[in-house]
């Protein structure tokens, strides 16, 4: 009997197929690491998933994730000598209508974007790949050759195993109980064989980590819900590498398992389990078979399979796993303790994950950040809403159930809402405001005319919204608009060493006058952009930050972690105290004078500048700053006074054309005028001098910052890649993701796409890729290509704005 050692620098909690790759991954790199499973390994929820391994999704970084699990079981057995009955025989996708057959073209392009082979067939070339199957109402389907599946307890085995070959300890049968930190640090974990000091302590419990974190002030969205799949006698004539298949259309998917199949999906009405909590003692449990729900997806699935009519079932598996409310898993740091890091909510993908999830929580415990940009997964990803179980459960249901429906572009959730409401959320519903959400806020995506309902109908082209954009882009360009911006993410950074970590956390130079307002981003060591800002100097100790709604809690993070030890500053997330009222376009001065005594000509409040102004009696703090290339304000305002503000601007407008407007068009607005958006095209990936906004870097003067020698390196060497700005003449509809030929060479995708109603042309962003280096010049010699939905369609480069106010030049 193994005795449990006194310490181990880094501790996982959890031996299910995620925290086996994670200790197989820091021994790897030559970590001291310990792993804790409270009962069995893999008799969570590891031993009963289906085991199915695809590598696609929508987020380039994510997709070389599952990649890397895919290289990473193609030679664990023959590291480890143990079997993973991992399988190499590739993945079928079926589109049985017009609409899915786009999403699978589409799907293609992305893959090549991401330099995955996607081959798109007809349906008498999938038959003949699976030839079990019904094609009759098929329209095409894709094949990738490098997808598979895996036996998923063999295979976490395999990685247990590789653990210990290179030092890692695991311990079966031993509880962790309890956490022993000391005023935010972790010293040990408590276990019911005796305490283990540590340094780290990777959370990989399935669903069971949301409640033990929460001990500890550590939030982790996910619930329990019910996932069942059949398991049928062997069946004549069954091929022995059959793909597996994902039928979405039918909900179902498919795996060759014995001579027979495995069969499962995802039904739109799912049952979620445990509501009051995970029974004590639950472990290699399964749920009681629930055929009566099950039934819809078997009538689905004898349609295309119609061998499973008369095909033996040997069991019908109902296992509990962990979902999220927005269906990607989540990994990282959690940034409400130290070293205290999470790898959960696999949302039944955790095998395809499990190798690569593995790699990047070690190297992020190690290096303490990811091996490249995980933000889609990241753990900061979530908020406010997410601390209540309730809400939570309500969206994972909704995001079940949409896991094989269509993934319609601009798509937005339904469930949980409205949450989070900004005052005027009445008041713009009631003018025809269309409401998206993001972090629980209501939002207004665009405002629907005489006429018009104010709701989406999605679409692969043009959405029923496109014309009614058009008219507030047109408003904003030659009149005035209002946005209800109140969601942004607002923070006070005060105390009398507030402007030295703000200038040390900050690429561009905050050591401005009190009323100077600064765009900026905030850079890792790598010189890549986590944070992209606008920060006003309100005082000389006290900082004013605005950022998206998105990045509340990543950027306070970012932030709060980043300011050097000794430094006496607080920051403060204040964002539920103001509303904010974005006036822009070129009659804004003029409205805005309307309402106000305060002197808002351009000598007495220049571009950049912020001030205090009285309207009607609320105290206004007024950012002269645009995100849609136009003269504008941002006006932050106590939430009390929100009504009477908008209303004052409202009725002062009348005379000069001012119109609601949404988040829609803000970004149709931004792409004509070249503004980058973090979390699409830039990111932890990308530098400023990669991303055109070098000029935002304070590398003139000799004051230091973080990520200032990356920065220098690029400036003095040059980049291997750069942003780029690439406009259609053809009515093509542009997303983002699509492939970028340069000379007919695949050189990047775009990272985010869109519609200019001022220029008249789709537009899209993204980069220039050249391991020998890519210059300005480089970029324009080109002749570019777009592949969209696997058709190329020929486009012009830009490395200027397309649209350029013409009254009042801004820089940038």
């Amino acid at each position: 009997m193994k005795t449990l050692p006194k310490s181990s620098r880094v501790v996982i909690i959890g031996g299910g197929i995620v925290g086996c790759s994670t200790a197989y991954h820091l021994a790897k790199l030559g970590v001291e690491v310990l792993l804790l499973e409270r009962q069995k390994l893999t008799s969570g929820t590891t031993f009963h998933a289906a085991g199915l391994v695809g590598q696609l999704r929508s987020n380039a970084n994510i997709t070389q994730l599952l990649g890397y699990s895919v290289d990473l079981y193609n030679t664990i057995e023959a590291e480890t000598g143990l079997g993973t009955g991992w399988k190499m025989n590739g993945g079928l996708r079926l589109a049985c209508n017009q609409e899915r057959w786009t999403e699978v073209k589409r799907q293609a392009t992305t893959a090549r974007s991401f330099g995955l082979q996607m081959d798109l067939l007809t349906p008498q070339e999938a038959q003949d790949l699976w030839p079990l199957m019904n094609v009759d109402d098929v329209v095409g389907a894709a094949f990738m050759p490098t997808d598979g599946q895996a036996n998923p307890s063999d295979i976490t085995q395999a990685l247990a195993k590789g653990a210990r070959m290179n030092g890692a300890q695991i311990f079966e049968d031993c509880k962790v109980t309890d956490l022993a930190i000391d005023k935010g640090v972790i010293k040990a974990v408590i276990t019911d064989q005796g305490r283990v000091e540590c340094e780290s302590v990777v959370l990989c419990a399935g669903q069971w980590s949301r409640t033990f974190a929460a001990r500890f002030g550590v939030n982790i969205p996910l619930v329990s819900m019910e996932h069942q799949y059949m398991v049928t006698e062997p069946i004549a004539g069954m091929p022995k590498n059959l793909p597996t298949l994902r039928d979405p259309d039918r909900l179902t998917y498919y795996k060759e398992e014995v001579g027979g199949l495995v069969m499962g999906g995802y039904e739109p009405n799912p049952i979620p389990w445990a509501v009051d909590g995970i029974p004590k003692g639950f472990h290699y449990t399964l749920l009681d078979s629930n055929f009566d729900h099950f039934e819809p997806l078997m009538e689905l699935a004898l349609g295309r399979v119609p061998a499973l009519e008369t095909a033996g079932i040997k069991t019908l598996t109902n296992g509990p796993e962990s979902f999220t409310p927005d269906g990607n898993f989540i990994i990282g740091e959690a940034p409400e303790l130290r070293n205290f890091f999470v790898g959960a909510g696999f949302n039944a993908f955790g095998i395809a994950a499990g190798g690569g999830a593995g790699m990047a929580l070690a190297e992020w415990v190690k290096n303490g950040e990811p091996p490249f940009d995980l933000w889609s997964a990241d753990i900061r990803r979530f908020g406010r809403p997410h601390f209540d179980t309730d809400w939570v459960r309500t969206r994972t249901v909704e995001a079940y159930g949409k896991h094989y429906t269509m993934a319609w572009p601009y798509e937005e959730h339904s469930s949980g809402r409205p949450c989070r409401k900004s005052p005027l959320y009445e008041v713009l519903k009631d003018q025809g405001a269309c409401f998206g959400e993001k972090l629980g806020w209501e939002r207004p995506n665009w405002f629907a005319g005489a006429g018009e309902t104010p709701q989406d109908v999605y679409s692969f082209g043009r959405q029923n919204w496109f014309d009614a954009v058009g008219r507030e882009h047109k408003a904003c360009r030659e009149a005035a608009v209002l946005f209800d911006q109140t969601s942004f993410a607002k923070f006070a950074l005060k105390g009398p060493d507030a402007l030295a970590a703000l200038n040390w956390i900050c690429a561009n130079n905050v050591d401005k006058p009190v009323g100077a307002l600064t765009y900026t981003q905030m850079l890792n060591d790598h010189g890549g952009i986590e944070c992209d800002l606008t920060i006003a100097r309100v005082a000389a100790d006290e900082f004013y930050i605005v950022t998206g709604t998105g990045f509340a809690t990543h950027d306070f993070d970012w932030i709060s972690r980043n300011i050097p030890a000794g430094m006496n500053c607080q920051l403060f997330d204040i964002t539920s105290s103001n509303a904010v009222l974005s006036l822009m376009g070129p009659r804004a001065r003029d409205i805005l004078q309307a309402v106000t005594r305060a002197d808002v000509s351009n000598e007495g409040f220049p571009f950049g500048s912020t001030k205090t102004i009285g309207i009607k009696g609320c105290p206004v703090l007024a950012l002269r700053v645009t995100y849609v290339g136009e003269l504008g304000w941002e006006l932050h305002l106590p939430v009390e006074y929100a009504t009477t503000v908008y209303a004052a601007l409202i009725q002062a407008g009348a005379e000069h054309g001012l119109k609601n407007a949404g988040y829609r068009a803000i970004d149709s607005l931004r792409l004509e005028k070249g503004y980058r958006a973090w979390g699409a095209d830039i990111g932890p990936d990308h530098t400023p001098h990669e991303a055109g906004l070098g000029w935002a870097v304070k590398l003139k003067g000799n004051t230091p910052f973080k990520g200032r020698e990356a920065a220098q390196a690029q400036a003095d060497n040059g980049v291997q890649k750069m942003m780029a700005c690439f406009t259609c003449d053809a009515d093509v509809v542009l997303l983002g993701r699509e492939t970028i030929y340069r000379n007919g060479e695949r050189v990047g995708w775009l990272t985010s796409g869109g519609f200019g109603y001022t220029v008249d042309k789709s537009i899209g962003y993204g980069y220039v890729r050249n391991p020998d280096g890519v210059t300005r010049d480089y970029v324009m010699e080109g002749r570019y290509e777009l592949e969209v939905a696997t058709q190329r369609v020929p486009c012009t480069v830009h490395m200027t704005p397309l649209y350029d106010a013409k009254m009042e030049r801004i820089k940038g």
